[in-house]
């Protein structure tokens, strides 16, 4: 990389800077590593003779290039492209960081301007003028703080003052005056699809605007960590939306297959077995006391049983349902998988995880609908539902048994009910008790994380990468 120029030159391309190229390719391949993008030194050596060879003159093929030598994953160029906004920000399009107001022109005069240059903008789909009008809308609309320009920039009072997301029907008039010659009665939907498409990009402009800005004054590293959202694996359950979960479901067959193969390297070592010391040492007097040919206990490989046991109320259900997907993925890998739900009565949902791999999505509303999970209150009462497993569902438990217990071990003030859960413990193998929230909030409140912890594993578990990374490692061989 010691070839590269120290700064970018020509239009479109990146902002110049006083740090060099080499320093900015490595900013950037320290924040995705933040995001958990596992990047070695070599794929960074190989960014680095990517963008020599294309050169710093066309952003978007410095963009490409990065992408291709640093991604492993379609799933991890949204968290690429913010971050590479930070590090090669445009030149072109971007205003002061301070836009005075044009003489005489009162706040909502000056805003009436703004849309109405975006309306024709946005109608012609001009990619200049809109990343322009994203800096000046930022710089007009977007500061906040006792000091002008002091304290930060916010997209979402931008947008919230501009309101694009209104435009449509003016957009829409000005495609007709410019004369699209489309029918109008076909053509009407697809015109609304497009015109949406171009205010969501226009959105996503005046976002990566604000992080630029906000990013000048607090440094790149700390936004790139705060304000680029993480990818789909790392999402927070608890935390997560609509989107971020439908997103996140799409995650669970290539997540399982890399666990899968995980799970099958640790079982194919195990079955070679240890080494019996007593049996090298006799085979050895053959060879002079050298031990050329260890001994080594034959183990006979076998597939665990394993149990779920899954709060599905309220903010956890995301999690839940998640887990439930992952492990149907990775049924091959068991000898049987049994999958039980509780709010605060338990049933049995296997088949309806089984049926739910061809609509994920829906997972959550069949179990609600078809499963008895509730009785005459709605709350999760965890005492009651181990009480109701232990009495109705013990068969389920085994010496080849691993059971996992999903939930945030909040009782809403019920009865925990210890002894069941110990009743568990002592007939199973193993249990671990994966729970969503962070530590620090375990035994607040309501939460009785800590009694149940003395009885079982309890072990932090909040997006799909720990959950991943913990059935890999707890899982018996």
């Amino acid at each position: 990389m010691n070839g590269l120029p120290a700064q970018p030159v020509g239009p479109g391309a990146a902002q110049p800077e006083r740090t060099g190229a080499a320093d900015r390719v490595t900013g950037l391949v320290r924040a995705l590593r933040a995001h958990g993008l596992r990047i070695g030194t070599g794929e960074t050596v190989d960014a680095g003779l990517a963008l020599e060879a294309v050169g710093f003159h066309d952003r978007q093929r410095m963009r490409d290039a990065l992408a291709a030598t640093l991604l492993h994953g379609e799933g991890q160029r949204r968290v690429f492209d913010r971050v590479f906004d930070l590090y090669f920000p445009l030149v072109e399009g971007r205003a002061p960081e301070h836009e005075p107001q044009p003489p005489g022109d009162d706040p909502a005069t000056a805003l009436a301007g703004l849309r109405e240059r975006l309306v024709a903008a946005l109608a012609a789909a001009d990619a200049t003028a809109l990343t322009m009008l994203a800096g000046e809308a930022v710089g007009a609309l977007g500061g906040y703080g006792s000091t002008p320009g002091s304290d930060g920039w916010s997209s979402h009072q931008t947008l919230s003052r501009l309101r694009p997301e209104t435009l449509l029907a003016r957009i829409r008039a000005a495609l007709r005056e410019g004369g699209g010659g489309r029918d109008p009665e076909f053509g009407d939907r697809l015109t609304d699809d497009e015109i949406r498409r171009r205010i969501e990009d226009f959105r996503e402009r005046v976002r990566t605007e604000a992080r630029r800005r906000v990013a000048l004054r607090q440094g790149r590293e700390q936004v790139a960590r705060r304000a680029v959202a993480p990818t789909p694996d790392r999402v927070d359950f608890l935390l997560a939306g609509r989107e971020q979960l439908e997103e996140l479901r799409r995650t669970v067959r290539p997540l399982a297959r890399s666990l899968a193969t995980r799970l099958a390297a640790r079982r194919r070592r195990a079955a070679r077995g240890e080494i019996d010391l007593r049996r090298t040492l006799r085979r050895s007097l053959s060879t002079g006391g050298v031990p050329v040919r260890p001994v080594l206990r034959q183990r006979r490989p076998g597939r665990p049983d394993l149990v779920l046991l899954c709060d599905v109320s309220g903010s956890v259900a995301g999690f839940a349902h998640f887990t439930m997907l992952l492990v149907q993925a990775l049924h091959d890998q068991f000898s049987r998988v049994r999958v039980f739900a509780f709010v605060n009565r338990v049933d049995e949902v296997t088949d309806l995880v089984a049926r739910g791999r061809s609509d994920p999505a829906g997972l959550g509303e069949r179990i609600l609908a078809e499963a008895t999970l509730t009785g005459w209150h709605g709350q999760s009462d965890y005492g009651t539902a181990l009480g109701e497993f232990t009495e109705r569902y013990a068969d389920a438990l085994g010496p080849r048994t691993v059971v996992f217990v999903l939930g945030d071990a909040r009782t809403n003030r019920s009865d925990p009910n210890l002894p069941a859960l110990k009743f568990v413990a002592d007939r199973a193998r193993r249990v671990y008790w994966l729970n969503p929230e962070q530590p620090a909030l375990w035994s607040t409140g309501d939460s009785v994380a800590h009694a149940y912890g003395e009885l079982v594993d309890m072990r932090t578990c909040r997006n799909a990468a720990q959950l991943a990374e913990l059935v890999g490692r707890l899982l018996p061989v």
